[in-house]
């Protein structure tokens, strides 16, 4: 059926031109069968589709944060006589606050890599040389030689050898011996005391100035007031130094002298004469012969033939792998806790009798903001193209019988195909 297909086309394409005059020169193709404007077999064809994948972007922002701190507020109040005051005392308080620290993790890793080296490759090889050597040739001789030695002779004889010696005498004297004998002994000295008394001194301090509503011809009007003056009684403290006679015991030192009986050796020198045998030795000379042996050389020639070596080098390529390490750097988020110190200001209750001022401590609560780091996910969309192969068979999509011999399917483009990796993108070669 294909072949007939095949001459059906052919034929209506190679009509001579008086058969196409007959159509009124338009060509048409109504006489051939509607088999033959079909494919003839089945084939494959791959077509590119696009699809959108998404990644996972982590990313590191910084996001206001709200809390809520303290402060101290002072006002100034006047009360009447008898009042009681408060003096301001500062205290270091401390309290722990949470804060997160991003540490740098350092991790090996290795990678292979492929290289090419050029390895040198030697080779032997001799050539001949002839040379000429001269080669020693010994002799043995003999000659007389003469001389005179010095023969000692040992004799012995006695001579005098005198030596003195220390001998020892023993006597006893008188000595004076002198020792120190601490005695306790009573003296006066003079002490300077710090001594005084409180004494009450008044102090001034001006008042405030204070704006005021004053009525004048021109209508009321502000004006800057000053207050009367205050008077502050504080105790001072006086010093006075007062002298004073202290008595106090002291070890003094006393020399005493002692006579006690001493044994004293003195040695006395002593001459002594003794009689030594020594041995003497002369020399008595003699004369000798000795025969010695001599080698006397002569040079003969030679002609001799070797074989030198010398080496050849040639480079030969080798492939390689090698292992190259790489260090790869990641951050890793800690919480960690730190005291920080604040101040804490306390009041100290005490009485005047005066009309005094006095500050009044309040605290009032306002609110800071701090950016924070925060770690979101994001998903970043990105575009992928792959390719999908289809079979397109003959008799409009009809099955046939190679694809079913092959077990082809006609609806190849349904087939699931593995997805690449995010940020993978495939290209098609025309």
């Amino acid at each position: 059926m294909s072949v007939f297909r095949l001459l059906t086309v052919t034929t209506c394409l190679a009509l001579p031109a008086s058969v196409s005059g007959q159509l009124c020169g338009i060509p048409s193709y109504a006489c051939c069968p509607p088999e033959a404007c079909e494919p003839t077999c089945c084939y494959t064809t791959c077509k590119i589709e696009q699809e959108t994948c998404y990644r996972t972007v982590c990313e590191t922002v910084m996001e206001p944060e709200q809390y809520t701190a303290k402060r101290t507020i002072y006002e100034t109040c006047h009360v009447e006589v008898p009042q009681t005051c408060y003096r301001t005392v500062t205290e270091t308080a401390y309290r722990d606050e949470t804060y997160t620290v991003c540490r740098p993790v350092t991790e090996a890793c290795v990678r292979e890599e492929t290289y090419c080296v050029q390895r040198p490759v030697w080779e032997t090889k001799y050539c001949e040389r002839n040379y000429t050597v001269q080669r020693p040739v010994w002799e043995d001789r003999v000659r007389e030689c003469r001389y005179t030695i010095r023969q000692p002779v040992c004799e012995t004889i006695e001579r005098e050898c005198s030596y003195t010696v220390m001998k020892p005498v023993c006597e006893t004297i008188q000595s004076e011996r002198c020792y120190t004998v601490m005695r306790p002994e009573c003296r006066t000295r003079c002490v300077r005391r710090v001594t005084g008394q409180w004494v009450t001194k008044r102090h001034s301090i001006p008042g405030l100035v204070c704006p005021q509503l004053v009525c004048g011809p021109r209508g009321p009007t502000w004006c800057l007031r000053q207050s009367p003056l205050l008077t502050v009684c504080r105790p001072v403290w006086c010093p006075r130094v007062v002298e004073q006679q202290v008595p106090y015991t002291v070890m003094v030192p006393h020399v005493v002298r002692q006579s006690c009986p001493v044994q004293v050796t003195r040695y006395v020198p002593e001459t002594i004469v003794k009689k030594i045998p020594v041995q003497v030795t002369r020399m008595v000379p003699k004369e000798c012969v000795r025969r010695i042996p001599y080698r006397v050389c002569r040079m003969e020639c030679e002609q001799k033939t070797e074989q030198i070596p010398y080496r050849v080098c040639r480079m030969v390529s080798e492939q390689k792998t090698r292992r190259i390490p790489y260090t790869v750097c990641r951050m890793e988020s800690k919480q960690c806790t730190r005291r920080v110190p604040y101040c804490v200001q306390k009041q100290v209750q005490y009485t005047s009798t005066r009309r005094v001022a006095r500050c009044v401590p309040r605290e009032v609560e306002y609110t800071c903001t701090r950016m924070v780091p925060k770690q979101i996910t994001r998903r970043i969309p990105y575009t992928r193209c792959r390719l999908v192969p289809q079979t397109i068979c003959g008799g409009a999509w009809s099955s046939c019988s190679e694809c079913e011999s092959q077990s082809i399917p006609h609806d190849a483009d349904k087939v699931p195909r593995p997805r690449p990796e995010p940020g993978f993108e495939s290209t098609t070669a025309t």
